[in-house]
């Protein structure tokens, strides 16, 4: 299978995406210009019937399926090849990707009409243009200079917070936008933007370099930023053709082939565990062999050239499989779900107001002071529901910060043996002479933040679990709520109009109301990362709250072991024991003893500092949790008592012709439902399209 056809492949089917995505648009307008049409008509008829939540939700909904935007990172470390990948994949030599120089800023890279870079700075400073020779000549850096900038925990541009990069291709015109990144710098890894990026794209890209299989500083970085994130990741194995340049004879078929089974087995050895989803070994469909400057050498000179041999059509084709069959359908599967469900409460509300159409003013009146404990029952529903979320709340709160302050006192019982793999590697008695005191503090405070950042990397994976537990016990708890709320409704609407209520049956078994949707979950795509596309805007999105808290953690407070107060004296007693072999093993060993004795000094004291800040910030998650479902649940309550009073306080002031309202509810509801079987066909034909 060729390049071309699966690049073809990847445009067609974006734009049979765009094309569903637009009839859906068109769809959630039309629902919700009737919606509109209808509240105001009904203001001066039998009134309203409190559909303003389902017109904003119709609303959002609809702007973010037109926004259409699939987000792809580009990870790795420097000198991997990202930027030459990237131009190969785009077919344009647009990115810097000369043999020296390296990106040093986030670039974003998204369909533009005309092209130009965009520069974006901190601190409210205005933007700047610029073509793309001059962002190139400003913007990237010498790897050798930006292993100096690394080492000193500093970023090459300070004042940058990320690059926009426009330009007219098919394939960001069709809905795709690339985050390149630089280097896996932890400086940067920990800004807010990265991170942000991270927590919110639709799949990564990790690349690699075949000749040099996954460094240390590459597992750390998988281990502390990747591992159990739930996060969709391509890993791509760049410059594949290296691996037979390294051999005495490039050419000797059996030595390359041995050669590649051996780095192929080292990359496996380490990736397959970032490689299964609910099971299931998925390896072949995310690890991919490729060979970057082969393929973009051919696309400059021949931008219909198949590719064959360089590993882009085979990534192509799963790359198009996962983002238009598998999330693209997942996308376009909430949006319906979210019609339906405002469908049912239309239809509902329809019914109901009808029968009370020909009901004069005192019966009316006798009619909704009788549901007047329904509502009550509703109320009670919520709160029943709201105090769960409390106690949820303050018991993982307490748990987890808890769970901190053991992770923590409990970090000296291994240190010896876990700061092992981070002492500085320099020569370690040579480095306490006088005049390398500093350079060996400063590897030293580095060893020890990296030992401490991957400490907290893996607590960090123990909190989210306990976290996602919480919500994982509340959405199912939303779900029994829903059910009961559902039972009292109908119980109002039988009440009222003296007729046996079950709604309209579309072949669903979960139609429950809209709050307990949201709270369940059904608003974000909850078993990988939400990326923005949370149906309705509403999506409930716990990561992103804690993201930036977690990315700082404690960091500062343990680093201030490291100052010349500590290292100082150290040092100097070490310079005693000698310089021969065995004493250099031992002054080794008597330092790290030494470190570990300052260490636990201040563990109790850290534990104890970092103790409320967890547990306020874990609170804050389901704070937010709590106060948006009782806002969705207050004003679904609100709704349907708005309905009620808006047709009491119409009777009360003038005569209602029962005929025309009737009529006109009637052609609401076939109207919307019109609309709702369009989002269904439009949604069957993709759907049929991808299978």
């Amino acid at each position: 299978m060729t390049y071309t056809t699966e690049s073809g492949s990847f445009i067609r089917d974006l734009d049979q995406l765009a094309k569903a995505r637009y009839d859906f648009a068109q769809s959630l307008s039309k629902i919700s210009a009737t919606l509109k049409t209808s509240e105001t008509v009904g203001e001066t008829a039998s009134g309203g019937l409190g559909l303003a939540k389902d017109i904003e939700d119709i609303d959002l909904a609809r702007k973010n399926i037109q926004k259409g935007v699939f987000r792809l990172l580009v990870l790795g470390d420097m000198k991997r090849g990202k930027s030459t990948f990237l131009n190969a994949l785009i077919g344009e030599n647009l990115l810097p990707s000369d043999v020296n120089p390296c990106t040093a800023v986030l670039t974003v890279l998204r369909y533009g009409s005309q092209k130009k870079v965009t520069v974006y700075f901190k601190d409210d400073q205005p933007a700047k243009q610029l073509d793309f020779t001059t962002f190139k000549q400003e913007y990237t850096i010498d790897p050798d200079d930006a292993k100096k900038l690394e080492a000193e925990k500093k970023l090459a541009f300070p004042d940058v917070d990320y690059a926009v990069v426009e330009y007219p291709l098919p394939l960001l015109e069709k809905g795709i936008e690339i985050v390149d990144s630089p280097g896996l710098n932890d400086t940067e890894a920990l800004n807010k933007l990265s991170l942000s990026y991270i927590n919110n794209c639709h799949a990564i890209l990790f690349v690699f370099r075949a000749d040099q299989p996954c460094t240390l500083a590459e597992r750390r970085y998988l281990e502390n930023y990747i591992k159990g994130r739930g996060l969709t990741v391509f890993f791509l194995i760049n410059a594949w053709d290296e691996i037979s340049k390294g051999l005495i004879d490039p050419d000797d078929t059996e030595a390359t082939e041995a050669a590649e089974e051996k780095v192929r087995q080292v990359f496996k050895n380490y990736l397959a565990e970032y490689c299964q989803v609910e099971g299931f070994d998925i390896y072949d469909e995310r690890v991919f062999e490729i060979y970057s400057l082969k393929a973009l050498r051919k696309r400059v000179k021949n931008s219909e050239d198949a590719l064959e041999g360089t590993g882009f059509p085979e990534f192509i084709a799963a790359l198009n499989t996962f983002l238009t069959r598998e999330r693209a359908i997942a996308e376009l599967r909430q949006t319906k779900t979210l019609a339906r469900l405002i469908y049912n409460h239309i239809h509902e509300a329809v019914e109901r107001r009808i029968p009370l159409l020909g009901q004069d003013v005192e019966e009316l009146k006798r009619r909704i002071n009788s549901v007047e404990p329904e509502f009550k029952e509703l109320m009670e529903i919520r709160d029943r529901f709201q105090a769960d979320i409390i106690n949820m709340r303050d018991s993982k709160a307490r748990a987890i910060a808890d769970s901190f302050r053991s992770y923590i006192l409990n970090l000296g019982n291994s240190f010896e043996t876990d700061f092992l793999q981070y002492q500085p590697t320099m020569g370690f008695l040579d480095s306490l002479s006088q005049d390398r005191r500093e350079e060996f503090n400063a590897a030293c405070k580095r060893a020890f933040e990296q030992y401490i950042k991957d400490k907290i990397s893996a607590w960090e994976l123990t909190a989210e679990r306990e976290i996602h537990d919480g919500f994982a016990i509340l959405s199912r708890s939303a779900a029994e709520y829903g059910s009961a709320y559902t039972k009292v409704a109908n119980t109002i609407s039988e009440k009222l109009t003296g007729n046996v209520f079950a709604g309209q049956n579309l072949g669903y078994e979960n139609d429950s109301p809209t709050w307990a949707s949201w709270a369940m979950g059904f608003f974000s795509l909850i078993t990988g990362n939400v990326a923005g596309i949370a149906l309705a805007g509403a999506g409930f999105d716990w990561k992103n709250i804690l993201v930036n808290w977690l990315a700082a953690i404690g960091i500062s407070s343990f680093l201030l072991i490291f100052t010349g107060t500590f290292l100082g004296p150290i040092g100097i007693a070490l310079i005693g024991l000698g310089i021969g072999a065995l004493q250099a093993d031992q002054a080794r060993k008597e330092f790290i003893k030494a470190t570990k004795k300052e260490f636990v000094k201040y563990l109790p004291q850290l534990a104890q500092e970092q103790w409320e800040p967890i547990h306020q910030a874990v609170k804050d998650c389901f704070n937010s949790y709590e106060q948006e479902v009782n806002k969705r649940i207050n004003e679904d309550i609100k709704s349907r008592q708005a309905e009620l009073d808006n047709l009491l306080r119409q009777k009360e002031s003038q005569e209602i012709n029962y005929h025309a309202e009737s009529n006109r509810l009637r052609s609401l509801d076939t109207e919307i439902l019109s609309e709702y079987h369009n989002l269904e066909s439009v949604y069957e034909g993709l759907t049929s399209y991808y299978a």
